[in-house]
Formats: structure tokens, C-alpha cells, sequence
């Protein structure tokens, strides 16, 4: 059994989840507090596996107290958050801070939006359950560490050989992930240089969150990173984020490549889907021109996807387990022999600038950026 410690001010949300965990035969409640003193408490006594923990909360908020947990006694973390853009900025701190993953409040009383909620909670405190507590904290503390020194970094020296942005045209990457996507995502696209082909991002993420993560990831990368639009043609320099419940594709108008952004039927339970995306890069028809690259996250979403785009003789790339929060995607992708190459979190940058700078097209009268 999976032991679950429910932490909310609310005692109506309590209960709640307490009914949605102890649903599933895996799962089992070993524990409420109403606030971080009590839930601080309870973790000493209870040593649960996995904790479910409200955003806000009177006297210490969720954030605060994540900080001294992951700190002081690391534990897999599940945040329920509001549906707000507060409620988004403050879970993806906390994602940055180490929880594992997040699970949005539903609005109001309509039964599909309850029913979608129970589910995610079960998948992602089961997810989280499978997470090393030494995994999280020694993650959570690199990516400090990794951002407060690019932050401070030299800008890059210039040769006399730039790659223009331009150079990049005819070339595209598609980017998938789930659980332990969104700082996975952060840390890949803050070392992406501004020159490079246009990136497209498939990430298992609700509603009202998805503008939030690019307004993120914009902050701490060259490239311009937007919610992708329905029937924008994609540019380099550029990375293009599936808004939340929407299926991006990359299609063909003329001689220009344009995103579909669409509500079609989930894929593998997801919309976004990963295997949508890398599918329609499949289609094409660029060759060795695409790089498909998936990320941290549980179930298979992406790697039949990223396996049809091998076969169609483009370039794979696939985390590996000893960086991934949770193995289950890029696993299943390894398993299948999708990925041309297996690697870890903090070279799949490189080898992706690698990758485009081999493919650029020669643009005259240029200088090249070096690292």
C-alpha cells in the first residue's frame, strides 16, 4: 500500500481526497493536517510514502513548508492547487522547489471535471510514490544551483563564423514530457542558444496552466517561447507550447510549416498528446531535419510517436533513468528502440545544438556564436 499524508486547510478538500485515495485498492490515507505545523508533525510520526499538499494555507503556505521538507526530510509531493494564475505561478515554483507534480482544484460541480480530478490524483501520487526521495533532493538542489549560475554567466564569446537564426529554417525539434516535465523542460531550453530551429513542446498540463509554464520558460531562455497558436507559422529562434487540453501539430501550407492547434479525441488518455505531436513531424517528411526528444513522465505517451519518427530517418533522443523523476515514457521509448540515443538531463541541450549546428544551412556574411 501506498501511504498517503492529505495536507489542506479545508476540511470539505480533506475529505475529499481522502474518498479519491482510499478508492484505490493501492492507496490508502494515513493521515490529514489542516496546516504545515500539523503536517510537520504528522511526517515525523506517520513517515508517509507520498504527500498530498494544498498551495495556500493560513500561517505557512505550501510553499514555504515544501522548502524546509524537501530540505530537511525529502518526500515525493503531490501540489493541489487552485485554478487561478496565482494558483499556477505558485505550483510551478513549487515544482521548481522539488515536488514531484500538481494536481489543479476543479471549478465548480460538474461531474467530468470531478471525475478527471480523481484520476489525476491516483496517477500522480502513485507516479510520486515511485520517485527517490535522494532523487528529489539532489535534483531539487542542482537546478538551484544550475540556474543561480547561468544567471550570473559570461554572455558567450563571438568568433567570426555566426549561425544566423535563418541558417535553421527547414529544421525542427519536437520536445515531450510529463511528470517531472515542466523543470526538465526548464533546464533543456535555458542552455538552447538564440539561434536555433523552432521548438515544439507537447506537455501532459491543464488549463490555465500552460501560459504560466511559457511565460516561465521564457524568462530563462534566448529562445522566444510562446503558447502555440492555431495556424502560426513556426520560425526559428522560437518554441511553441501546447496550450492545456489541446493537441499541437506541425502541418504543411504551401512551402511553409504552420501549427494545428486542435480539441480532438485524447491519445493514451492525453490531450496534449506527445505521440500527436511527434506523429504529425513523422508525416513531415523532413528526414534526418527533425530531432524528437522525450522527456521525464509516467505511462507511454510519445514513444510509438518518436519511434515512427526514427523510422522515418530522423534523429531520437530519450532521458535516461538515472535523471528522469519518473522513467516511464522515455523508458518505454528506450524499451522499444526508438531513441537513436539515451541520455542524461544535463547533456540533452548540447547534443541537440550539436545536432542543429551540423544541419544549418550556410548563411553568408555571418558570425558564429561559441560557448
Amino acid at each position: 500500500m501506498i501511504r498517503v499524508l492529505v495536507v489542506d486547510d479545508s476540511r470539505y478538500a480533506r475529505q475529499s481526497l481522502r474518498h479519491i485515495i482510499e478508492n484505490d485498492d493501492r492507496l490508502t490515507v494515513v493521515g490529514e493536517a489542516m496546516d504545515a505545523l500539523q503536517a510537520r508533525d504528522l511526517i515525523k510520526q506517520l513517515d508517509p510514502d507520498v504527500v498530498t499538499l494544498d498551495v495556500e494555507m493560513p500561517g505557512m503556505d505550501g510553499i514555504k513548508f515544501l522548502e524546509n521538507l524537501i530540505r530537511l526530510r525529502p518526500t515525493p509531493v503531490v501540489m493541489v492547487s487552485s485554478l487561478t494564475q496565482r494558483g499556477a505561478d505558485a505550483t510551478f515554483r513549487a515544482l521548481e522547489i522539488g515536488a514531484v507534480d500538481y494536481v489543479a482544484k476543479p471549478n465548480g460541480a460538474d461531474g467530468s471535471n470531478l471525475e478527471a480530478f480523481a484520476s489525476q490524483i491516483v496517477e500522480k501520487v502513485v507516479a510520486a510514490s515511485m520517485v527517490s526521495p535522494g532523487l528529489l533532493a539532489s535534483k531539487s538542489a542542482k537546478l538551484r544551483q544550475d540556474f543561480a549560475e547561468r544567471k550570473h554567466a559570461a554572455p558567450p564569446t563571438v568568433t567570426d563564423v555566426d549561425i544566423r537564426r535563418e541558417a535553421f529554417h527547414g529544421l525542427v525539434v519536437g520536445v515531450g514530457a510529463s511528470t517531472g516535465g515542466p523543470e526538465a523542460l526548464r533546464d533543456f531550453i535555458s542552455q538552447l542558444p538564440g539561434a536555433f530551429p523552432p521548438v515544439l513542446i507537447s506537455l501532459h498540463i491543464q488549463p490555465g496552466f500552460s501560459t504560466s509554464l511559457a511565460n516561465r520558460l521564457n524568462s530563462v531562455s534566448q529562445l522566444e517561447v510562446r503558447e502555440a497558436e492555431d495556424g502560426l507559422p513556426i520560425e526559428p529562434g522560437c518554441a511553441y507550447l501546447a496550450p492545456g487540453d489541446h493537441h499541437i501539430e506541425l502541418v504543411q501550407i504551401g512551402f511553409k510549416p504552420i501549427l494545428r492547434v486542435h480539441q480532438a479525441p485524447k491519445v493514451n488518455m492525453h490531450r496534449p498528446s506527445v505521440d500527436v505531436m511527434f506523429d504529425s513531424i513523422a508525416r513531415y517528411g523532413i528526414t534526418d531535419k527533425a530531432l524528437g526528444v522525450i522527456m521525464t513522465g509516467m505511462g507511454k505517451d510519445g514513444a510509438q510517436g518518436l519511434l515512427r519518427m526514427r523510422q522515418a530517418g530522423m534523429t531520437t533522443f530519450a532521458q535516461d533513468e538515472a535523471s528522469s523523476v519518473v522513467w516511464g515514457m522515455p523508458g518505454e521509448a528506450h524499451k522499444i528502440g526508438a531513441a537513436t540515443e539515451t541520455l542524461p538531463l544535463d547533456r540533452m541541450a548540447a547534443k541537440s545544438v550539436d545536432w542543429a549546428q551540423k544541419r544549418a544551412r550556410s548563411v553568408p556574411m555571418g558570425r558564429r556564436v561559441t560557448r
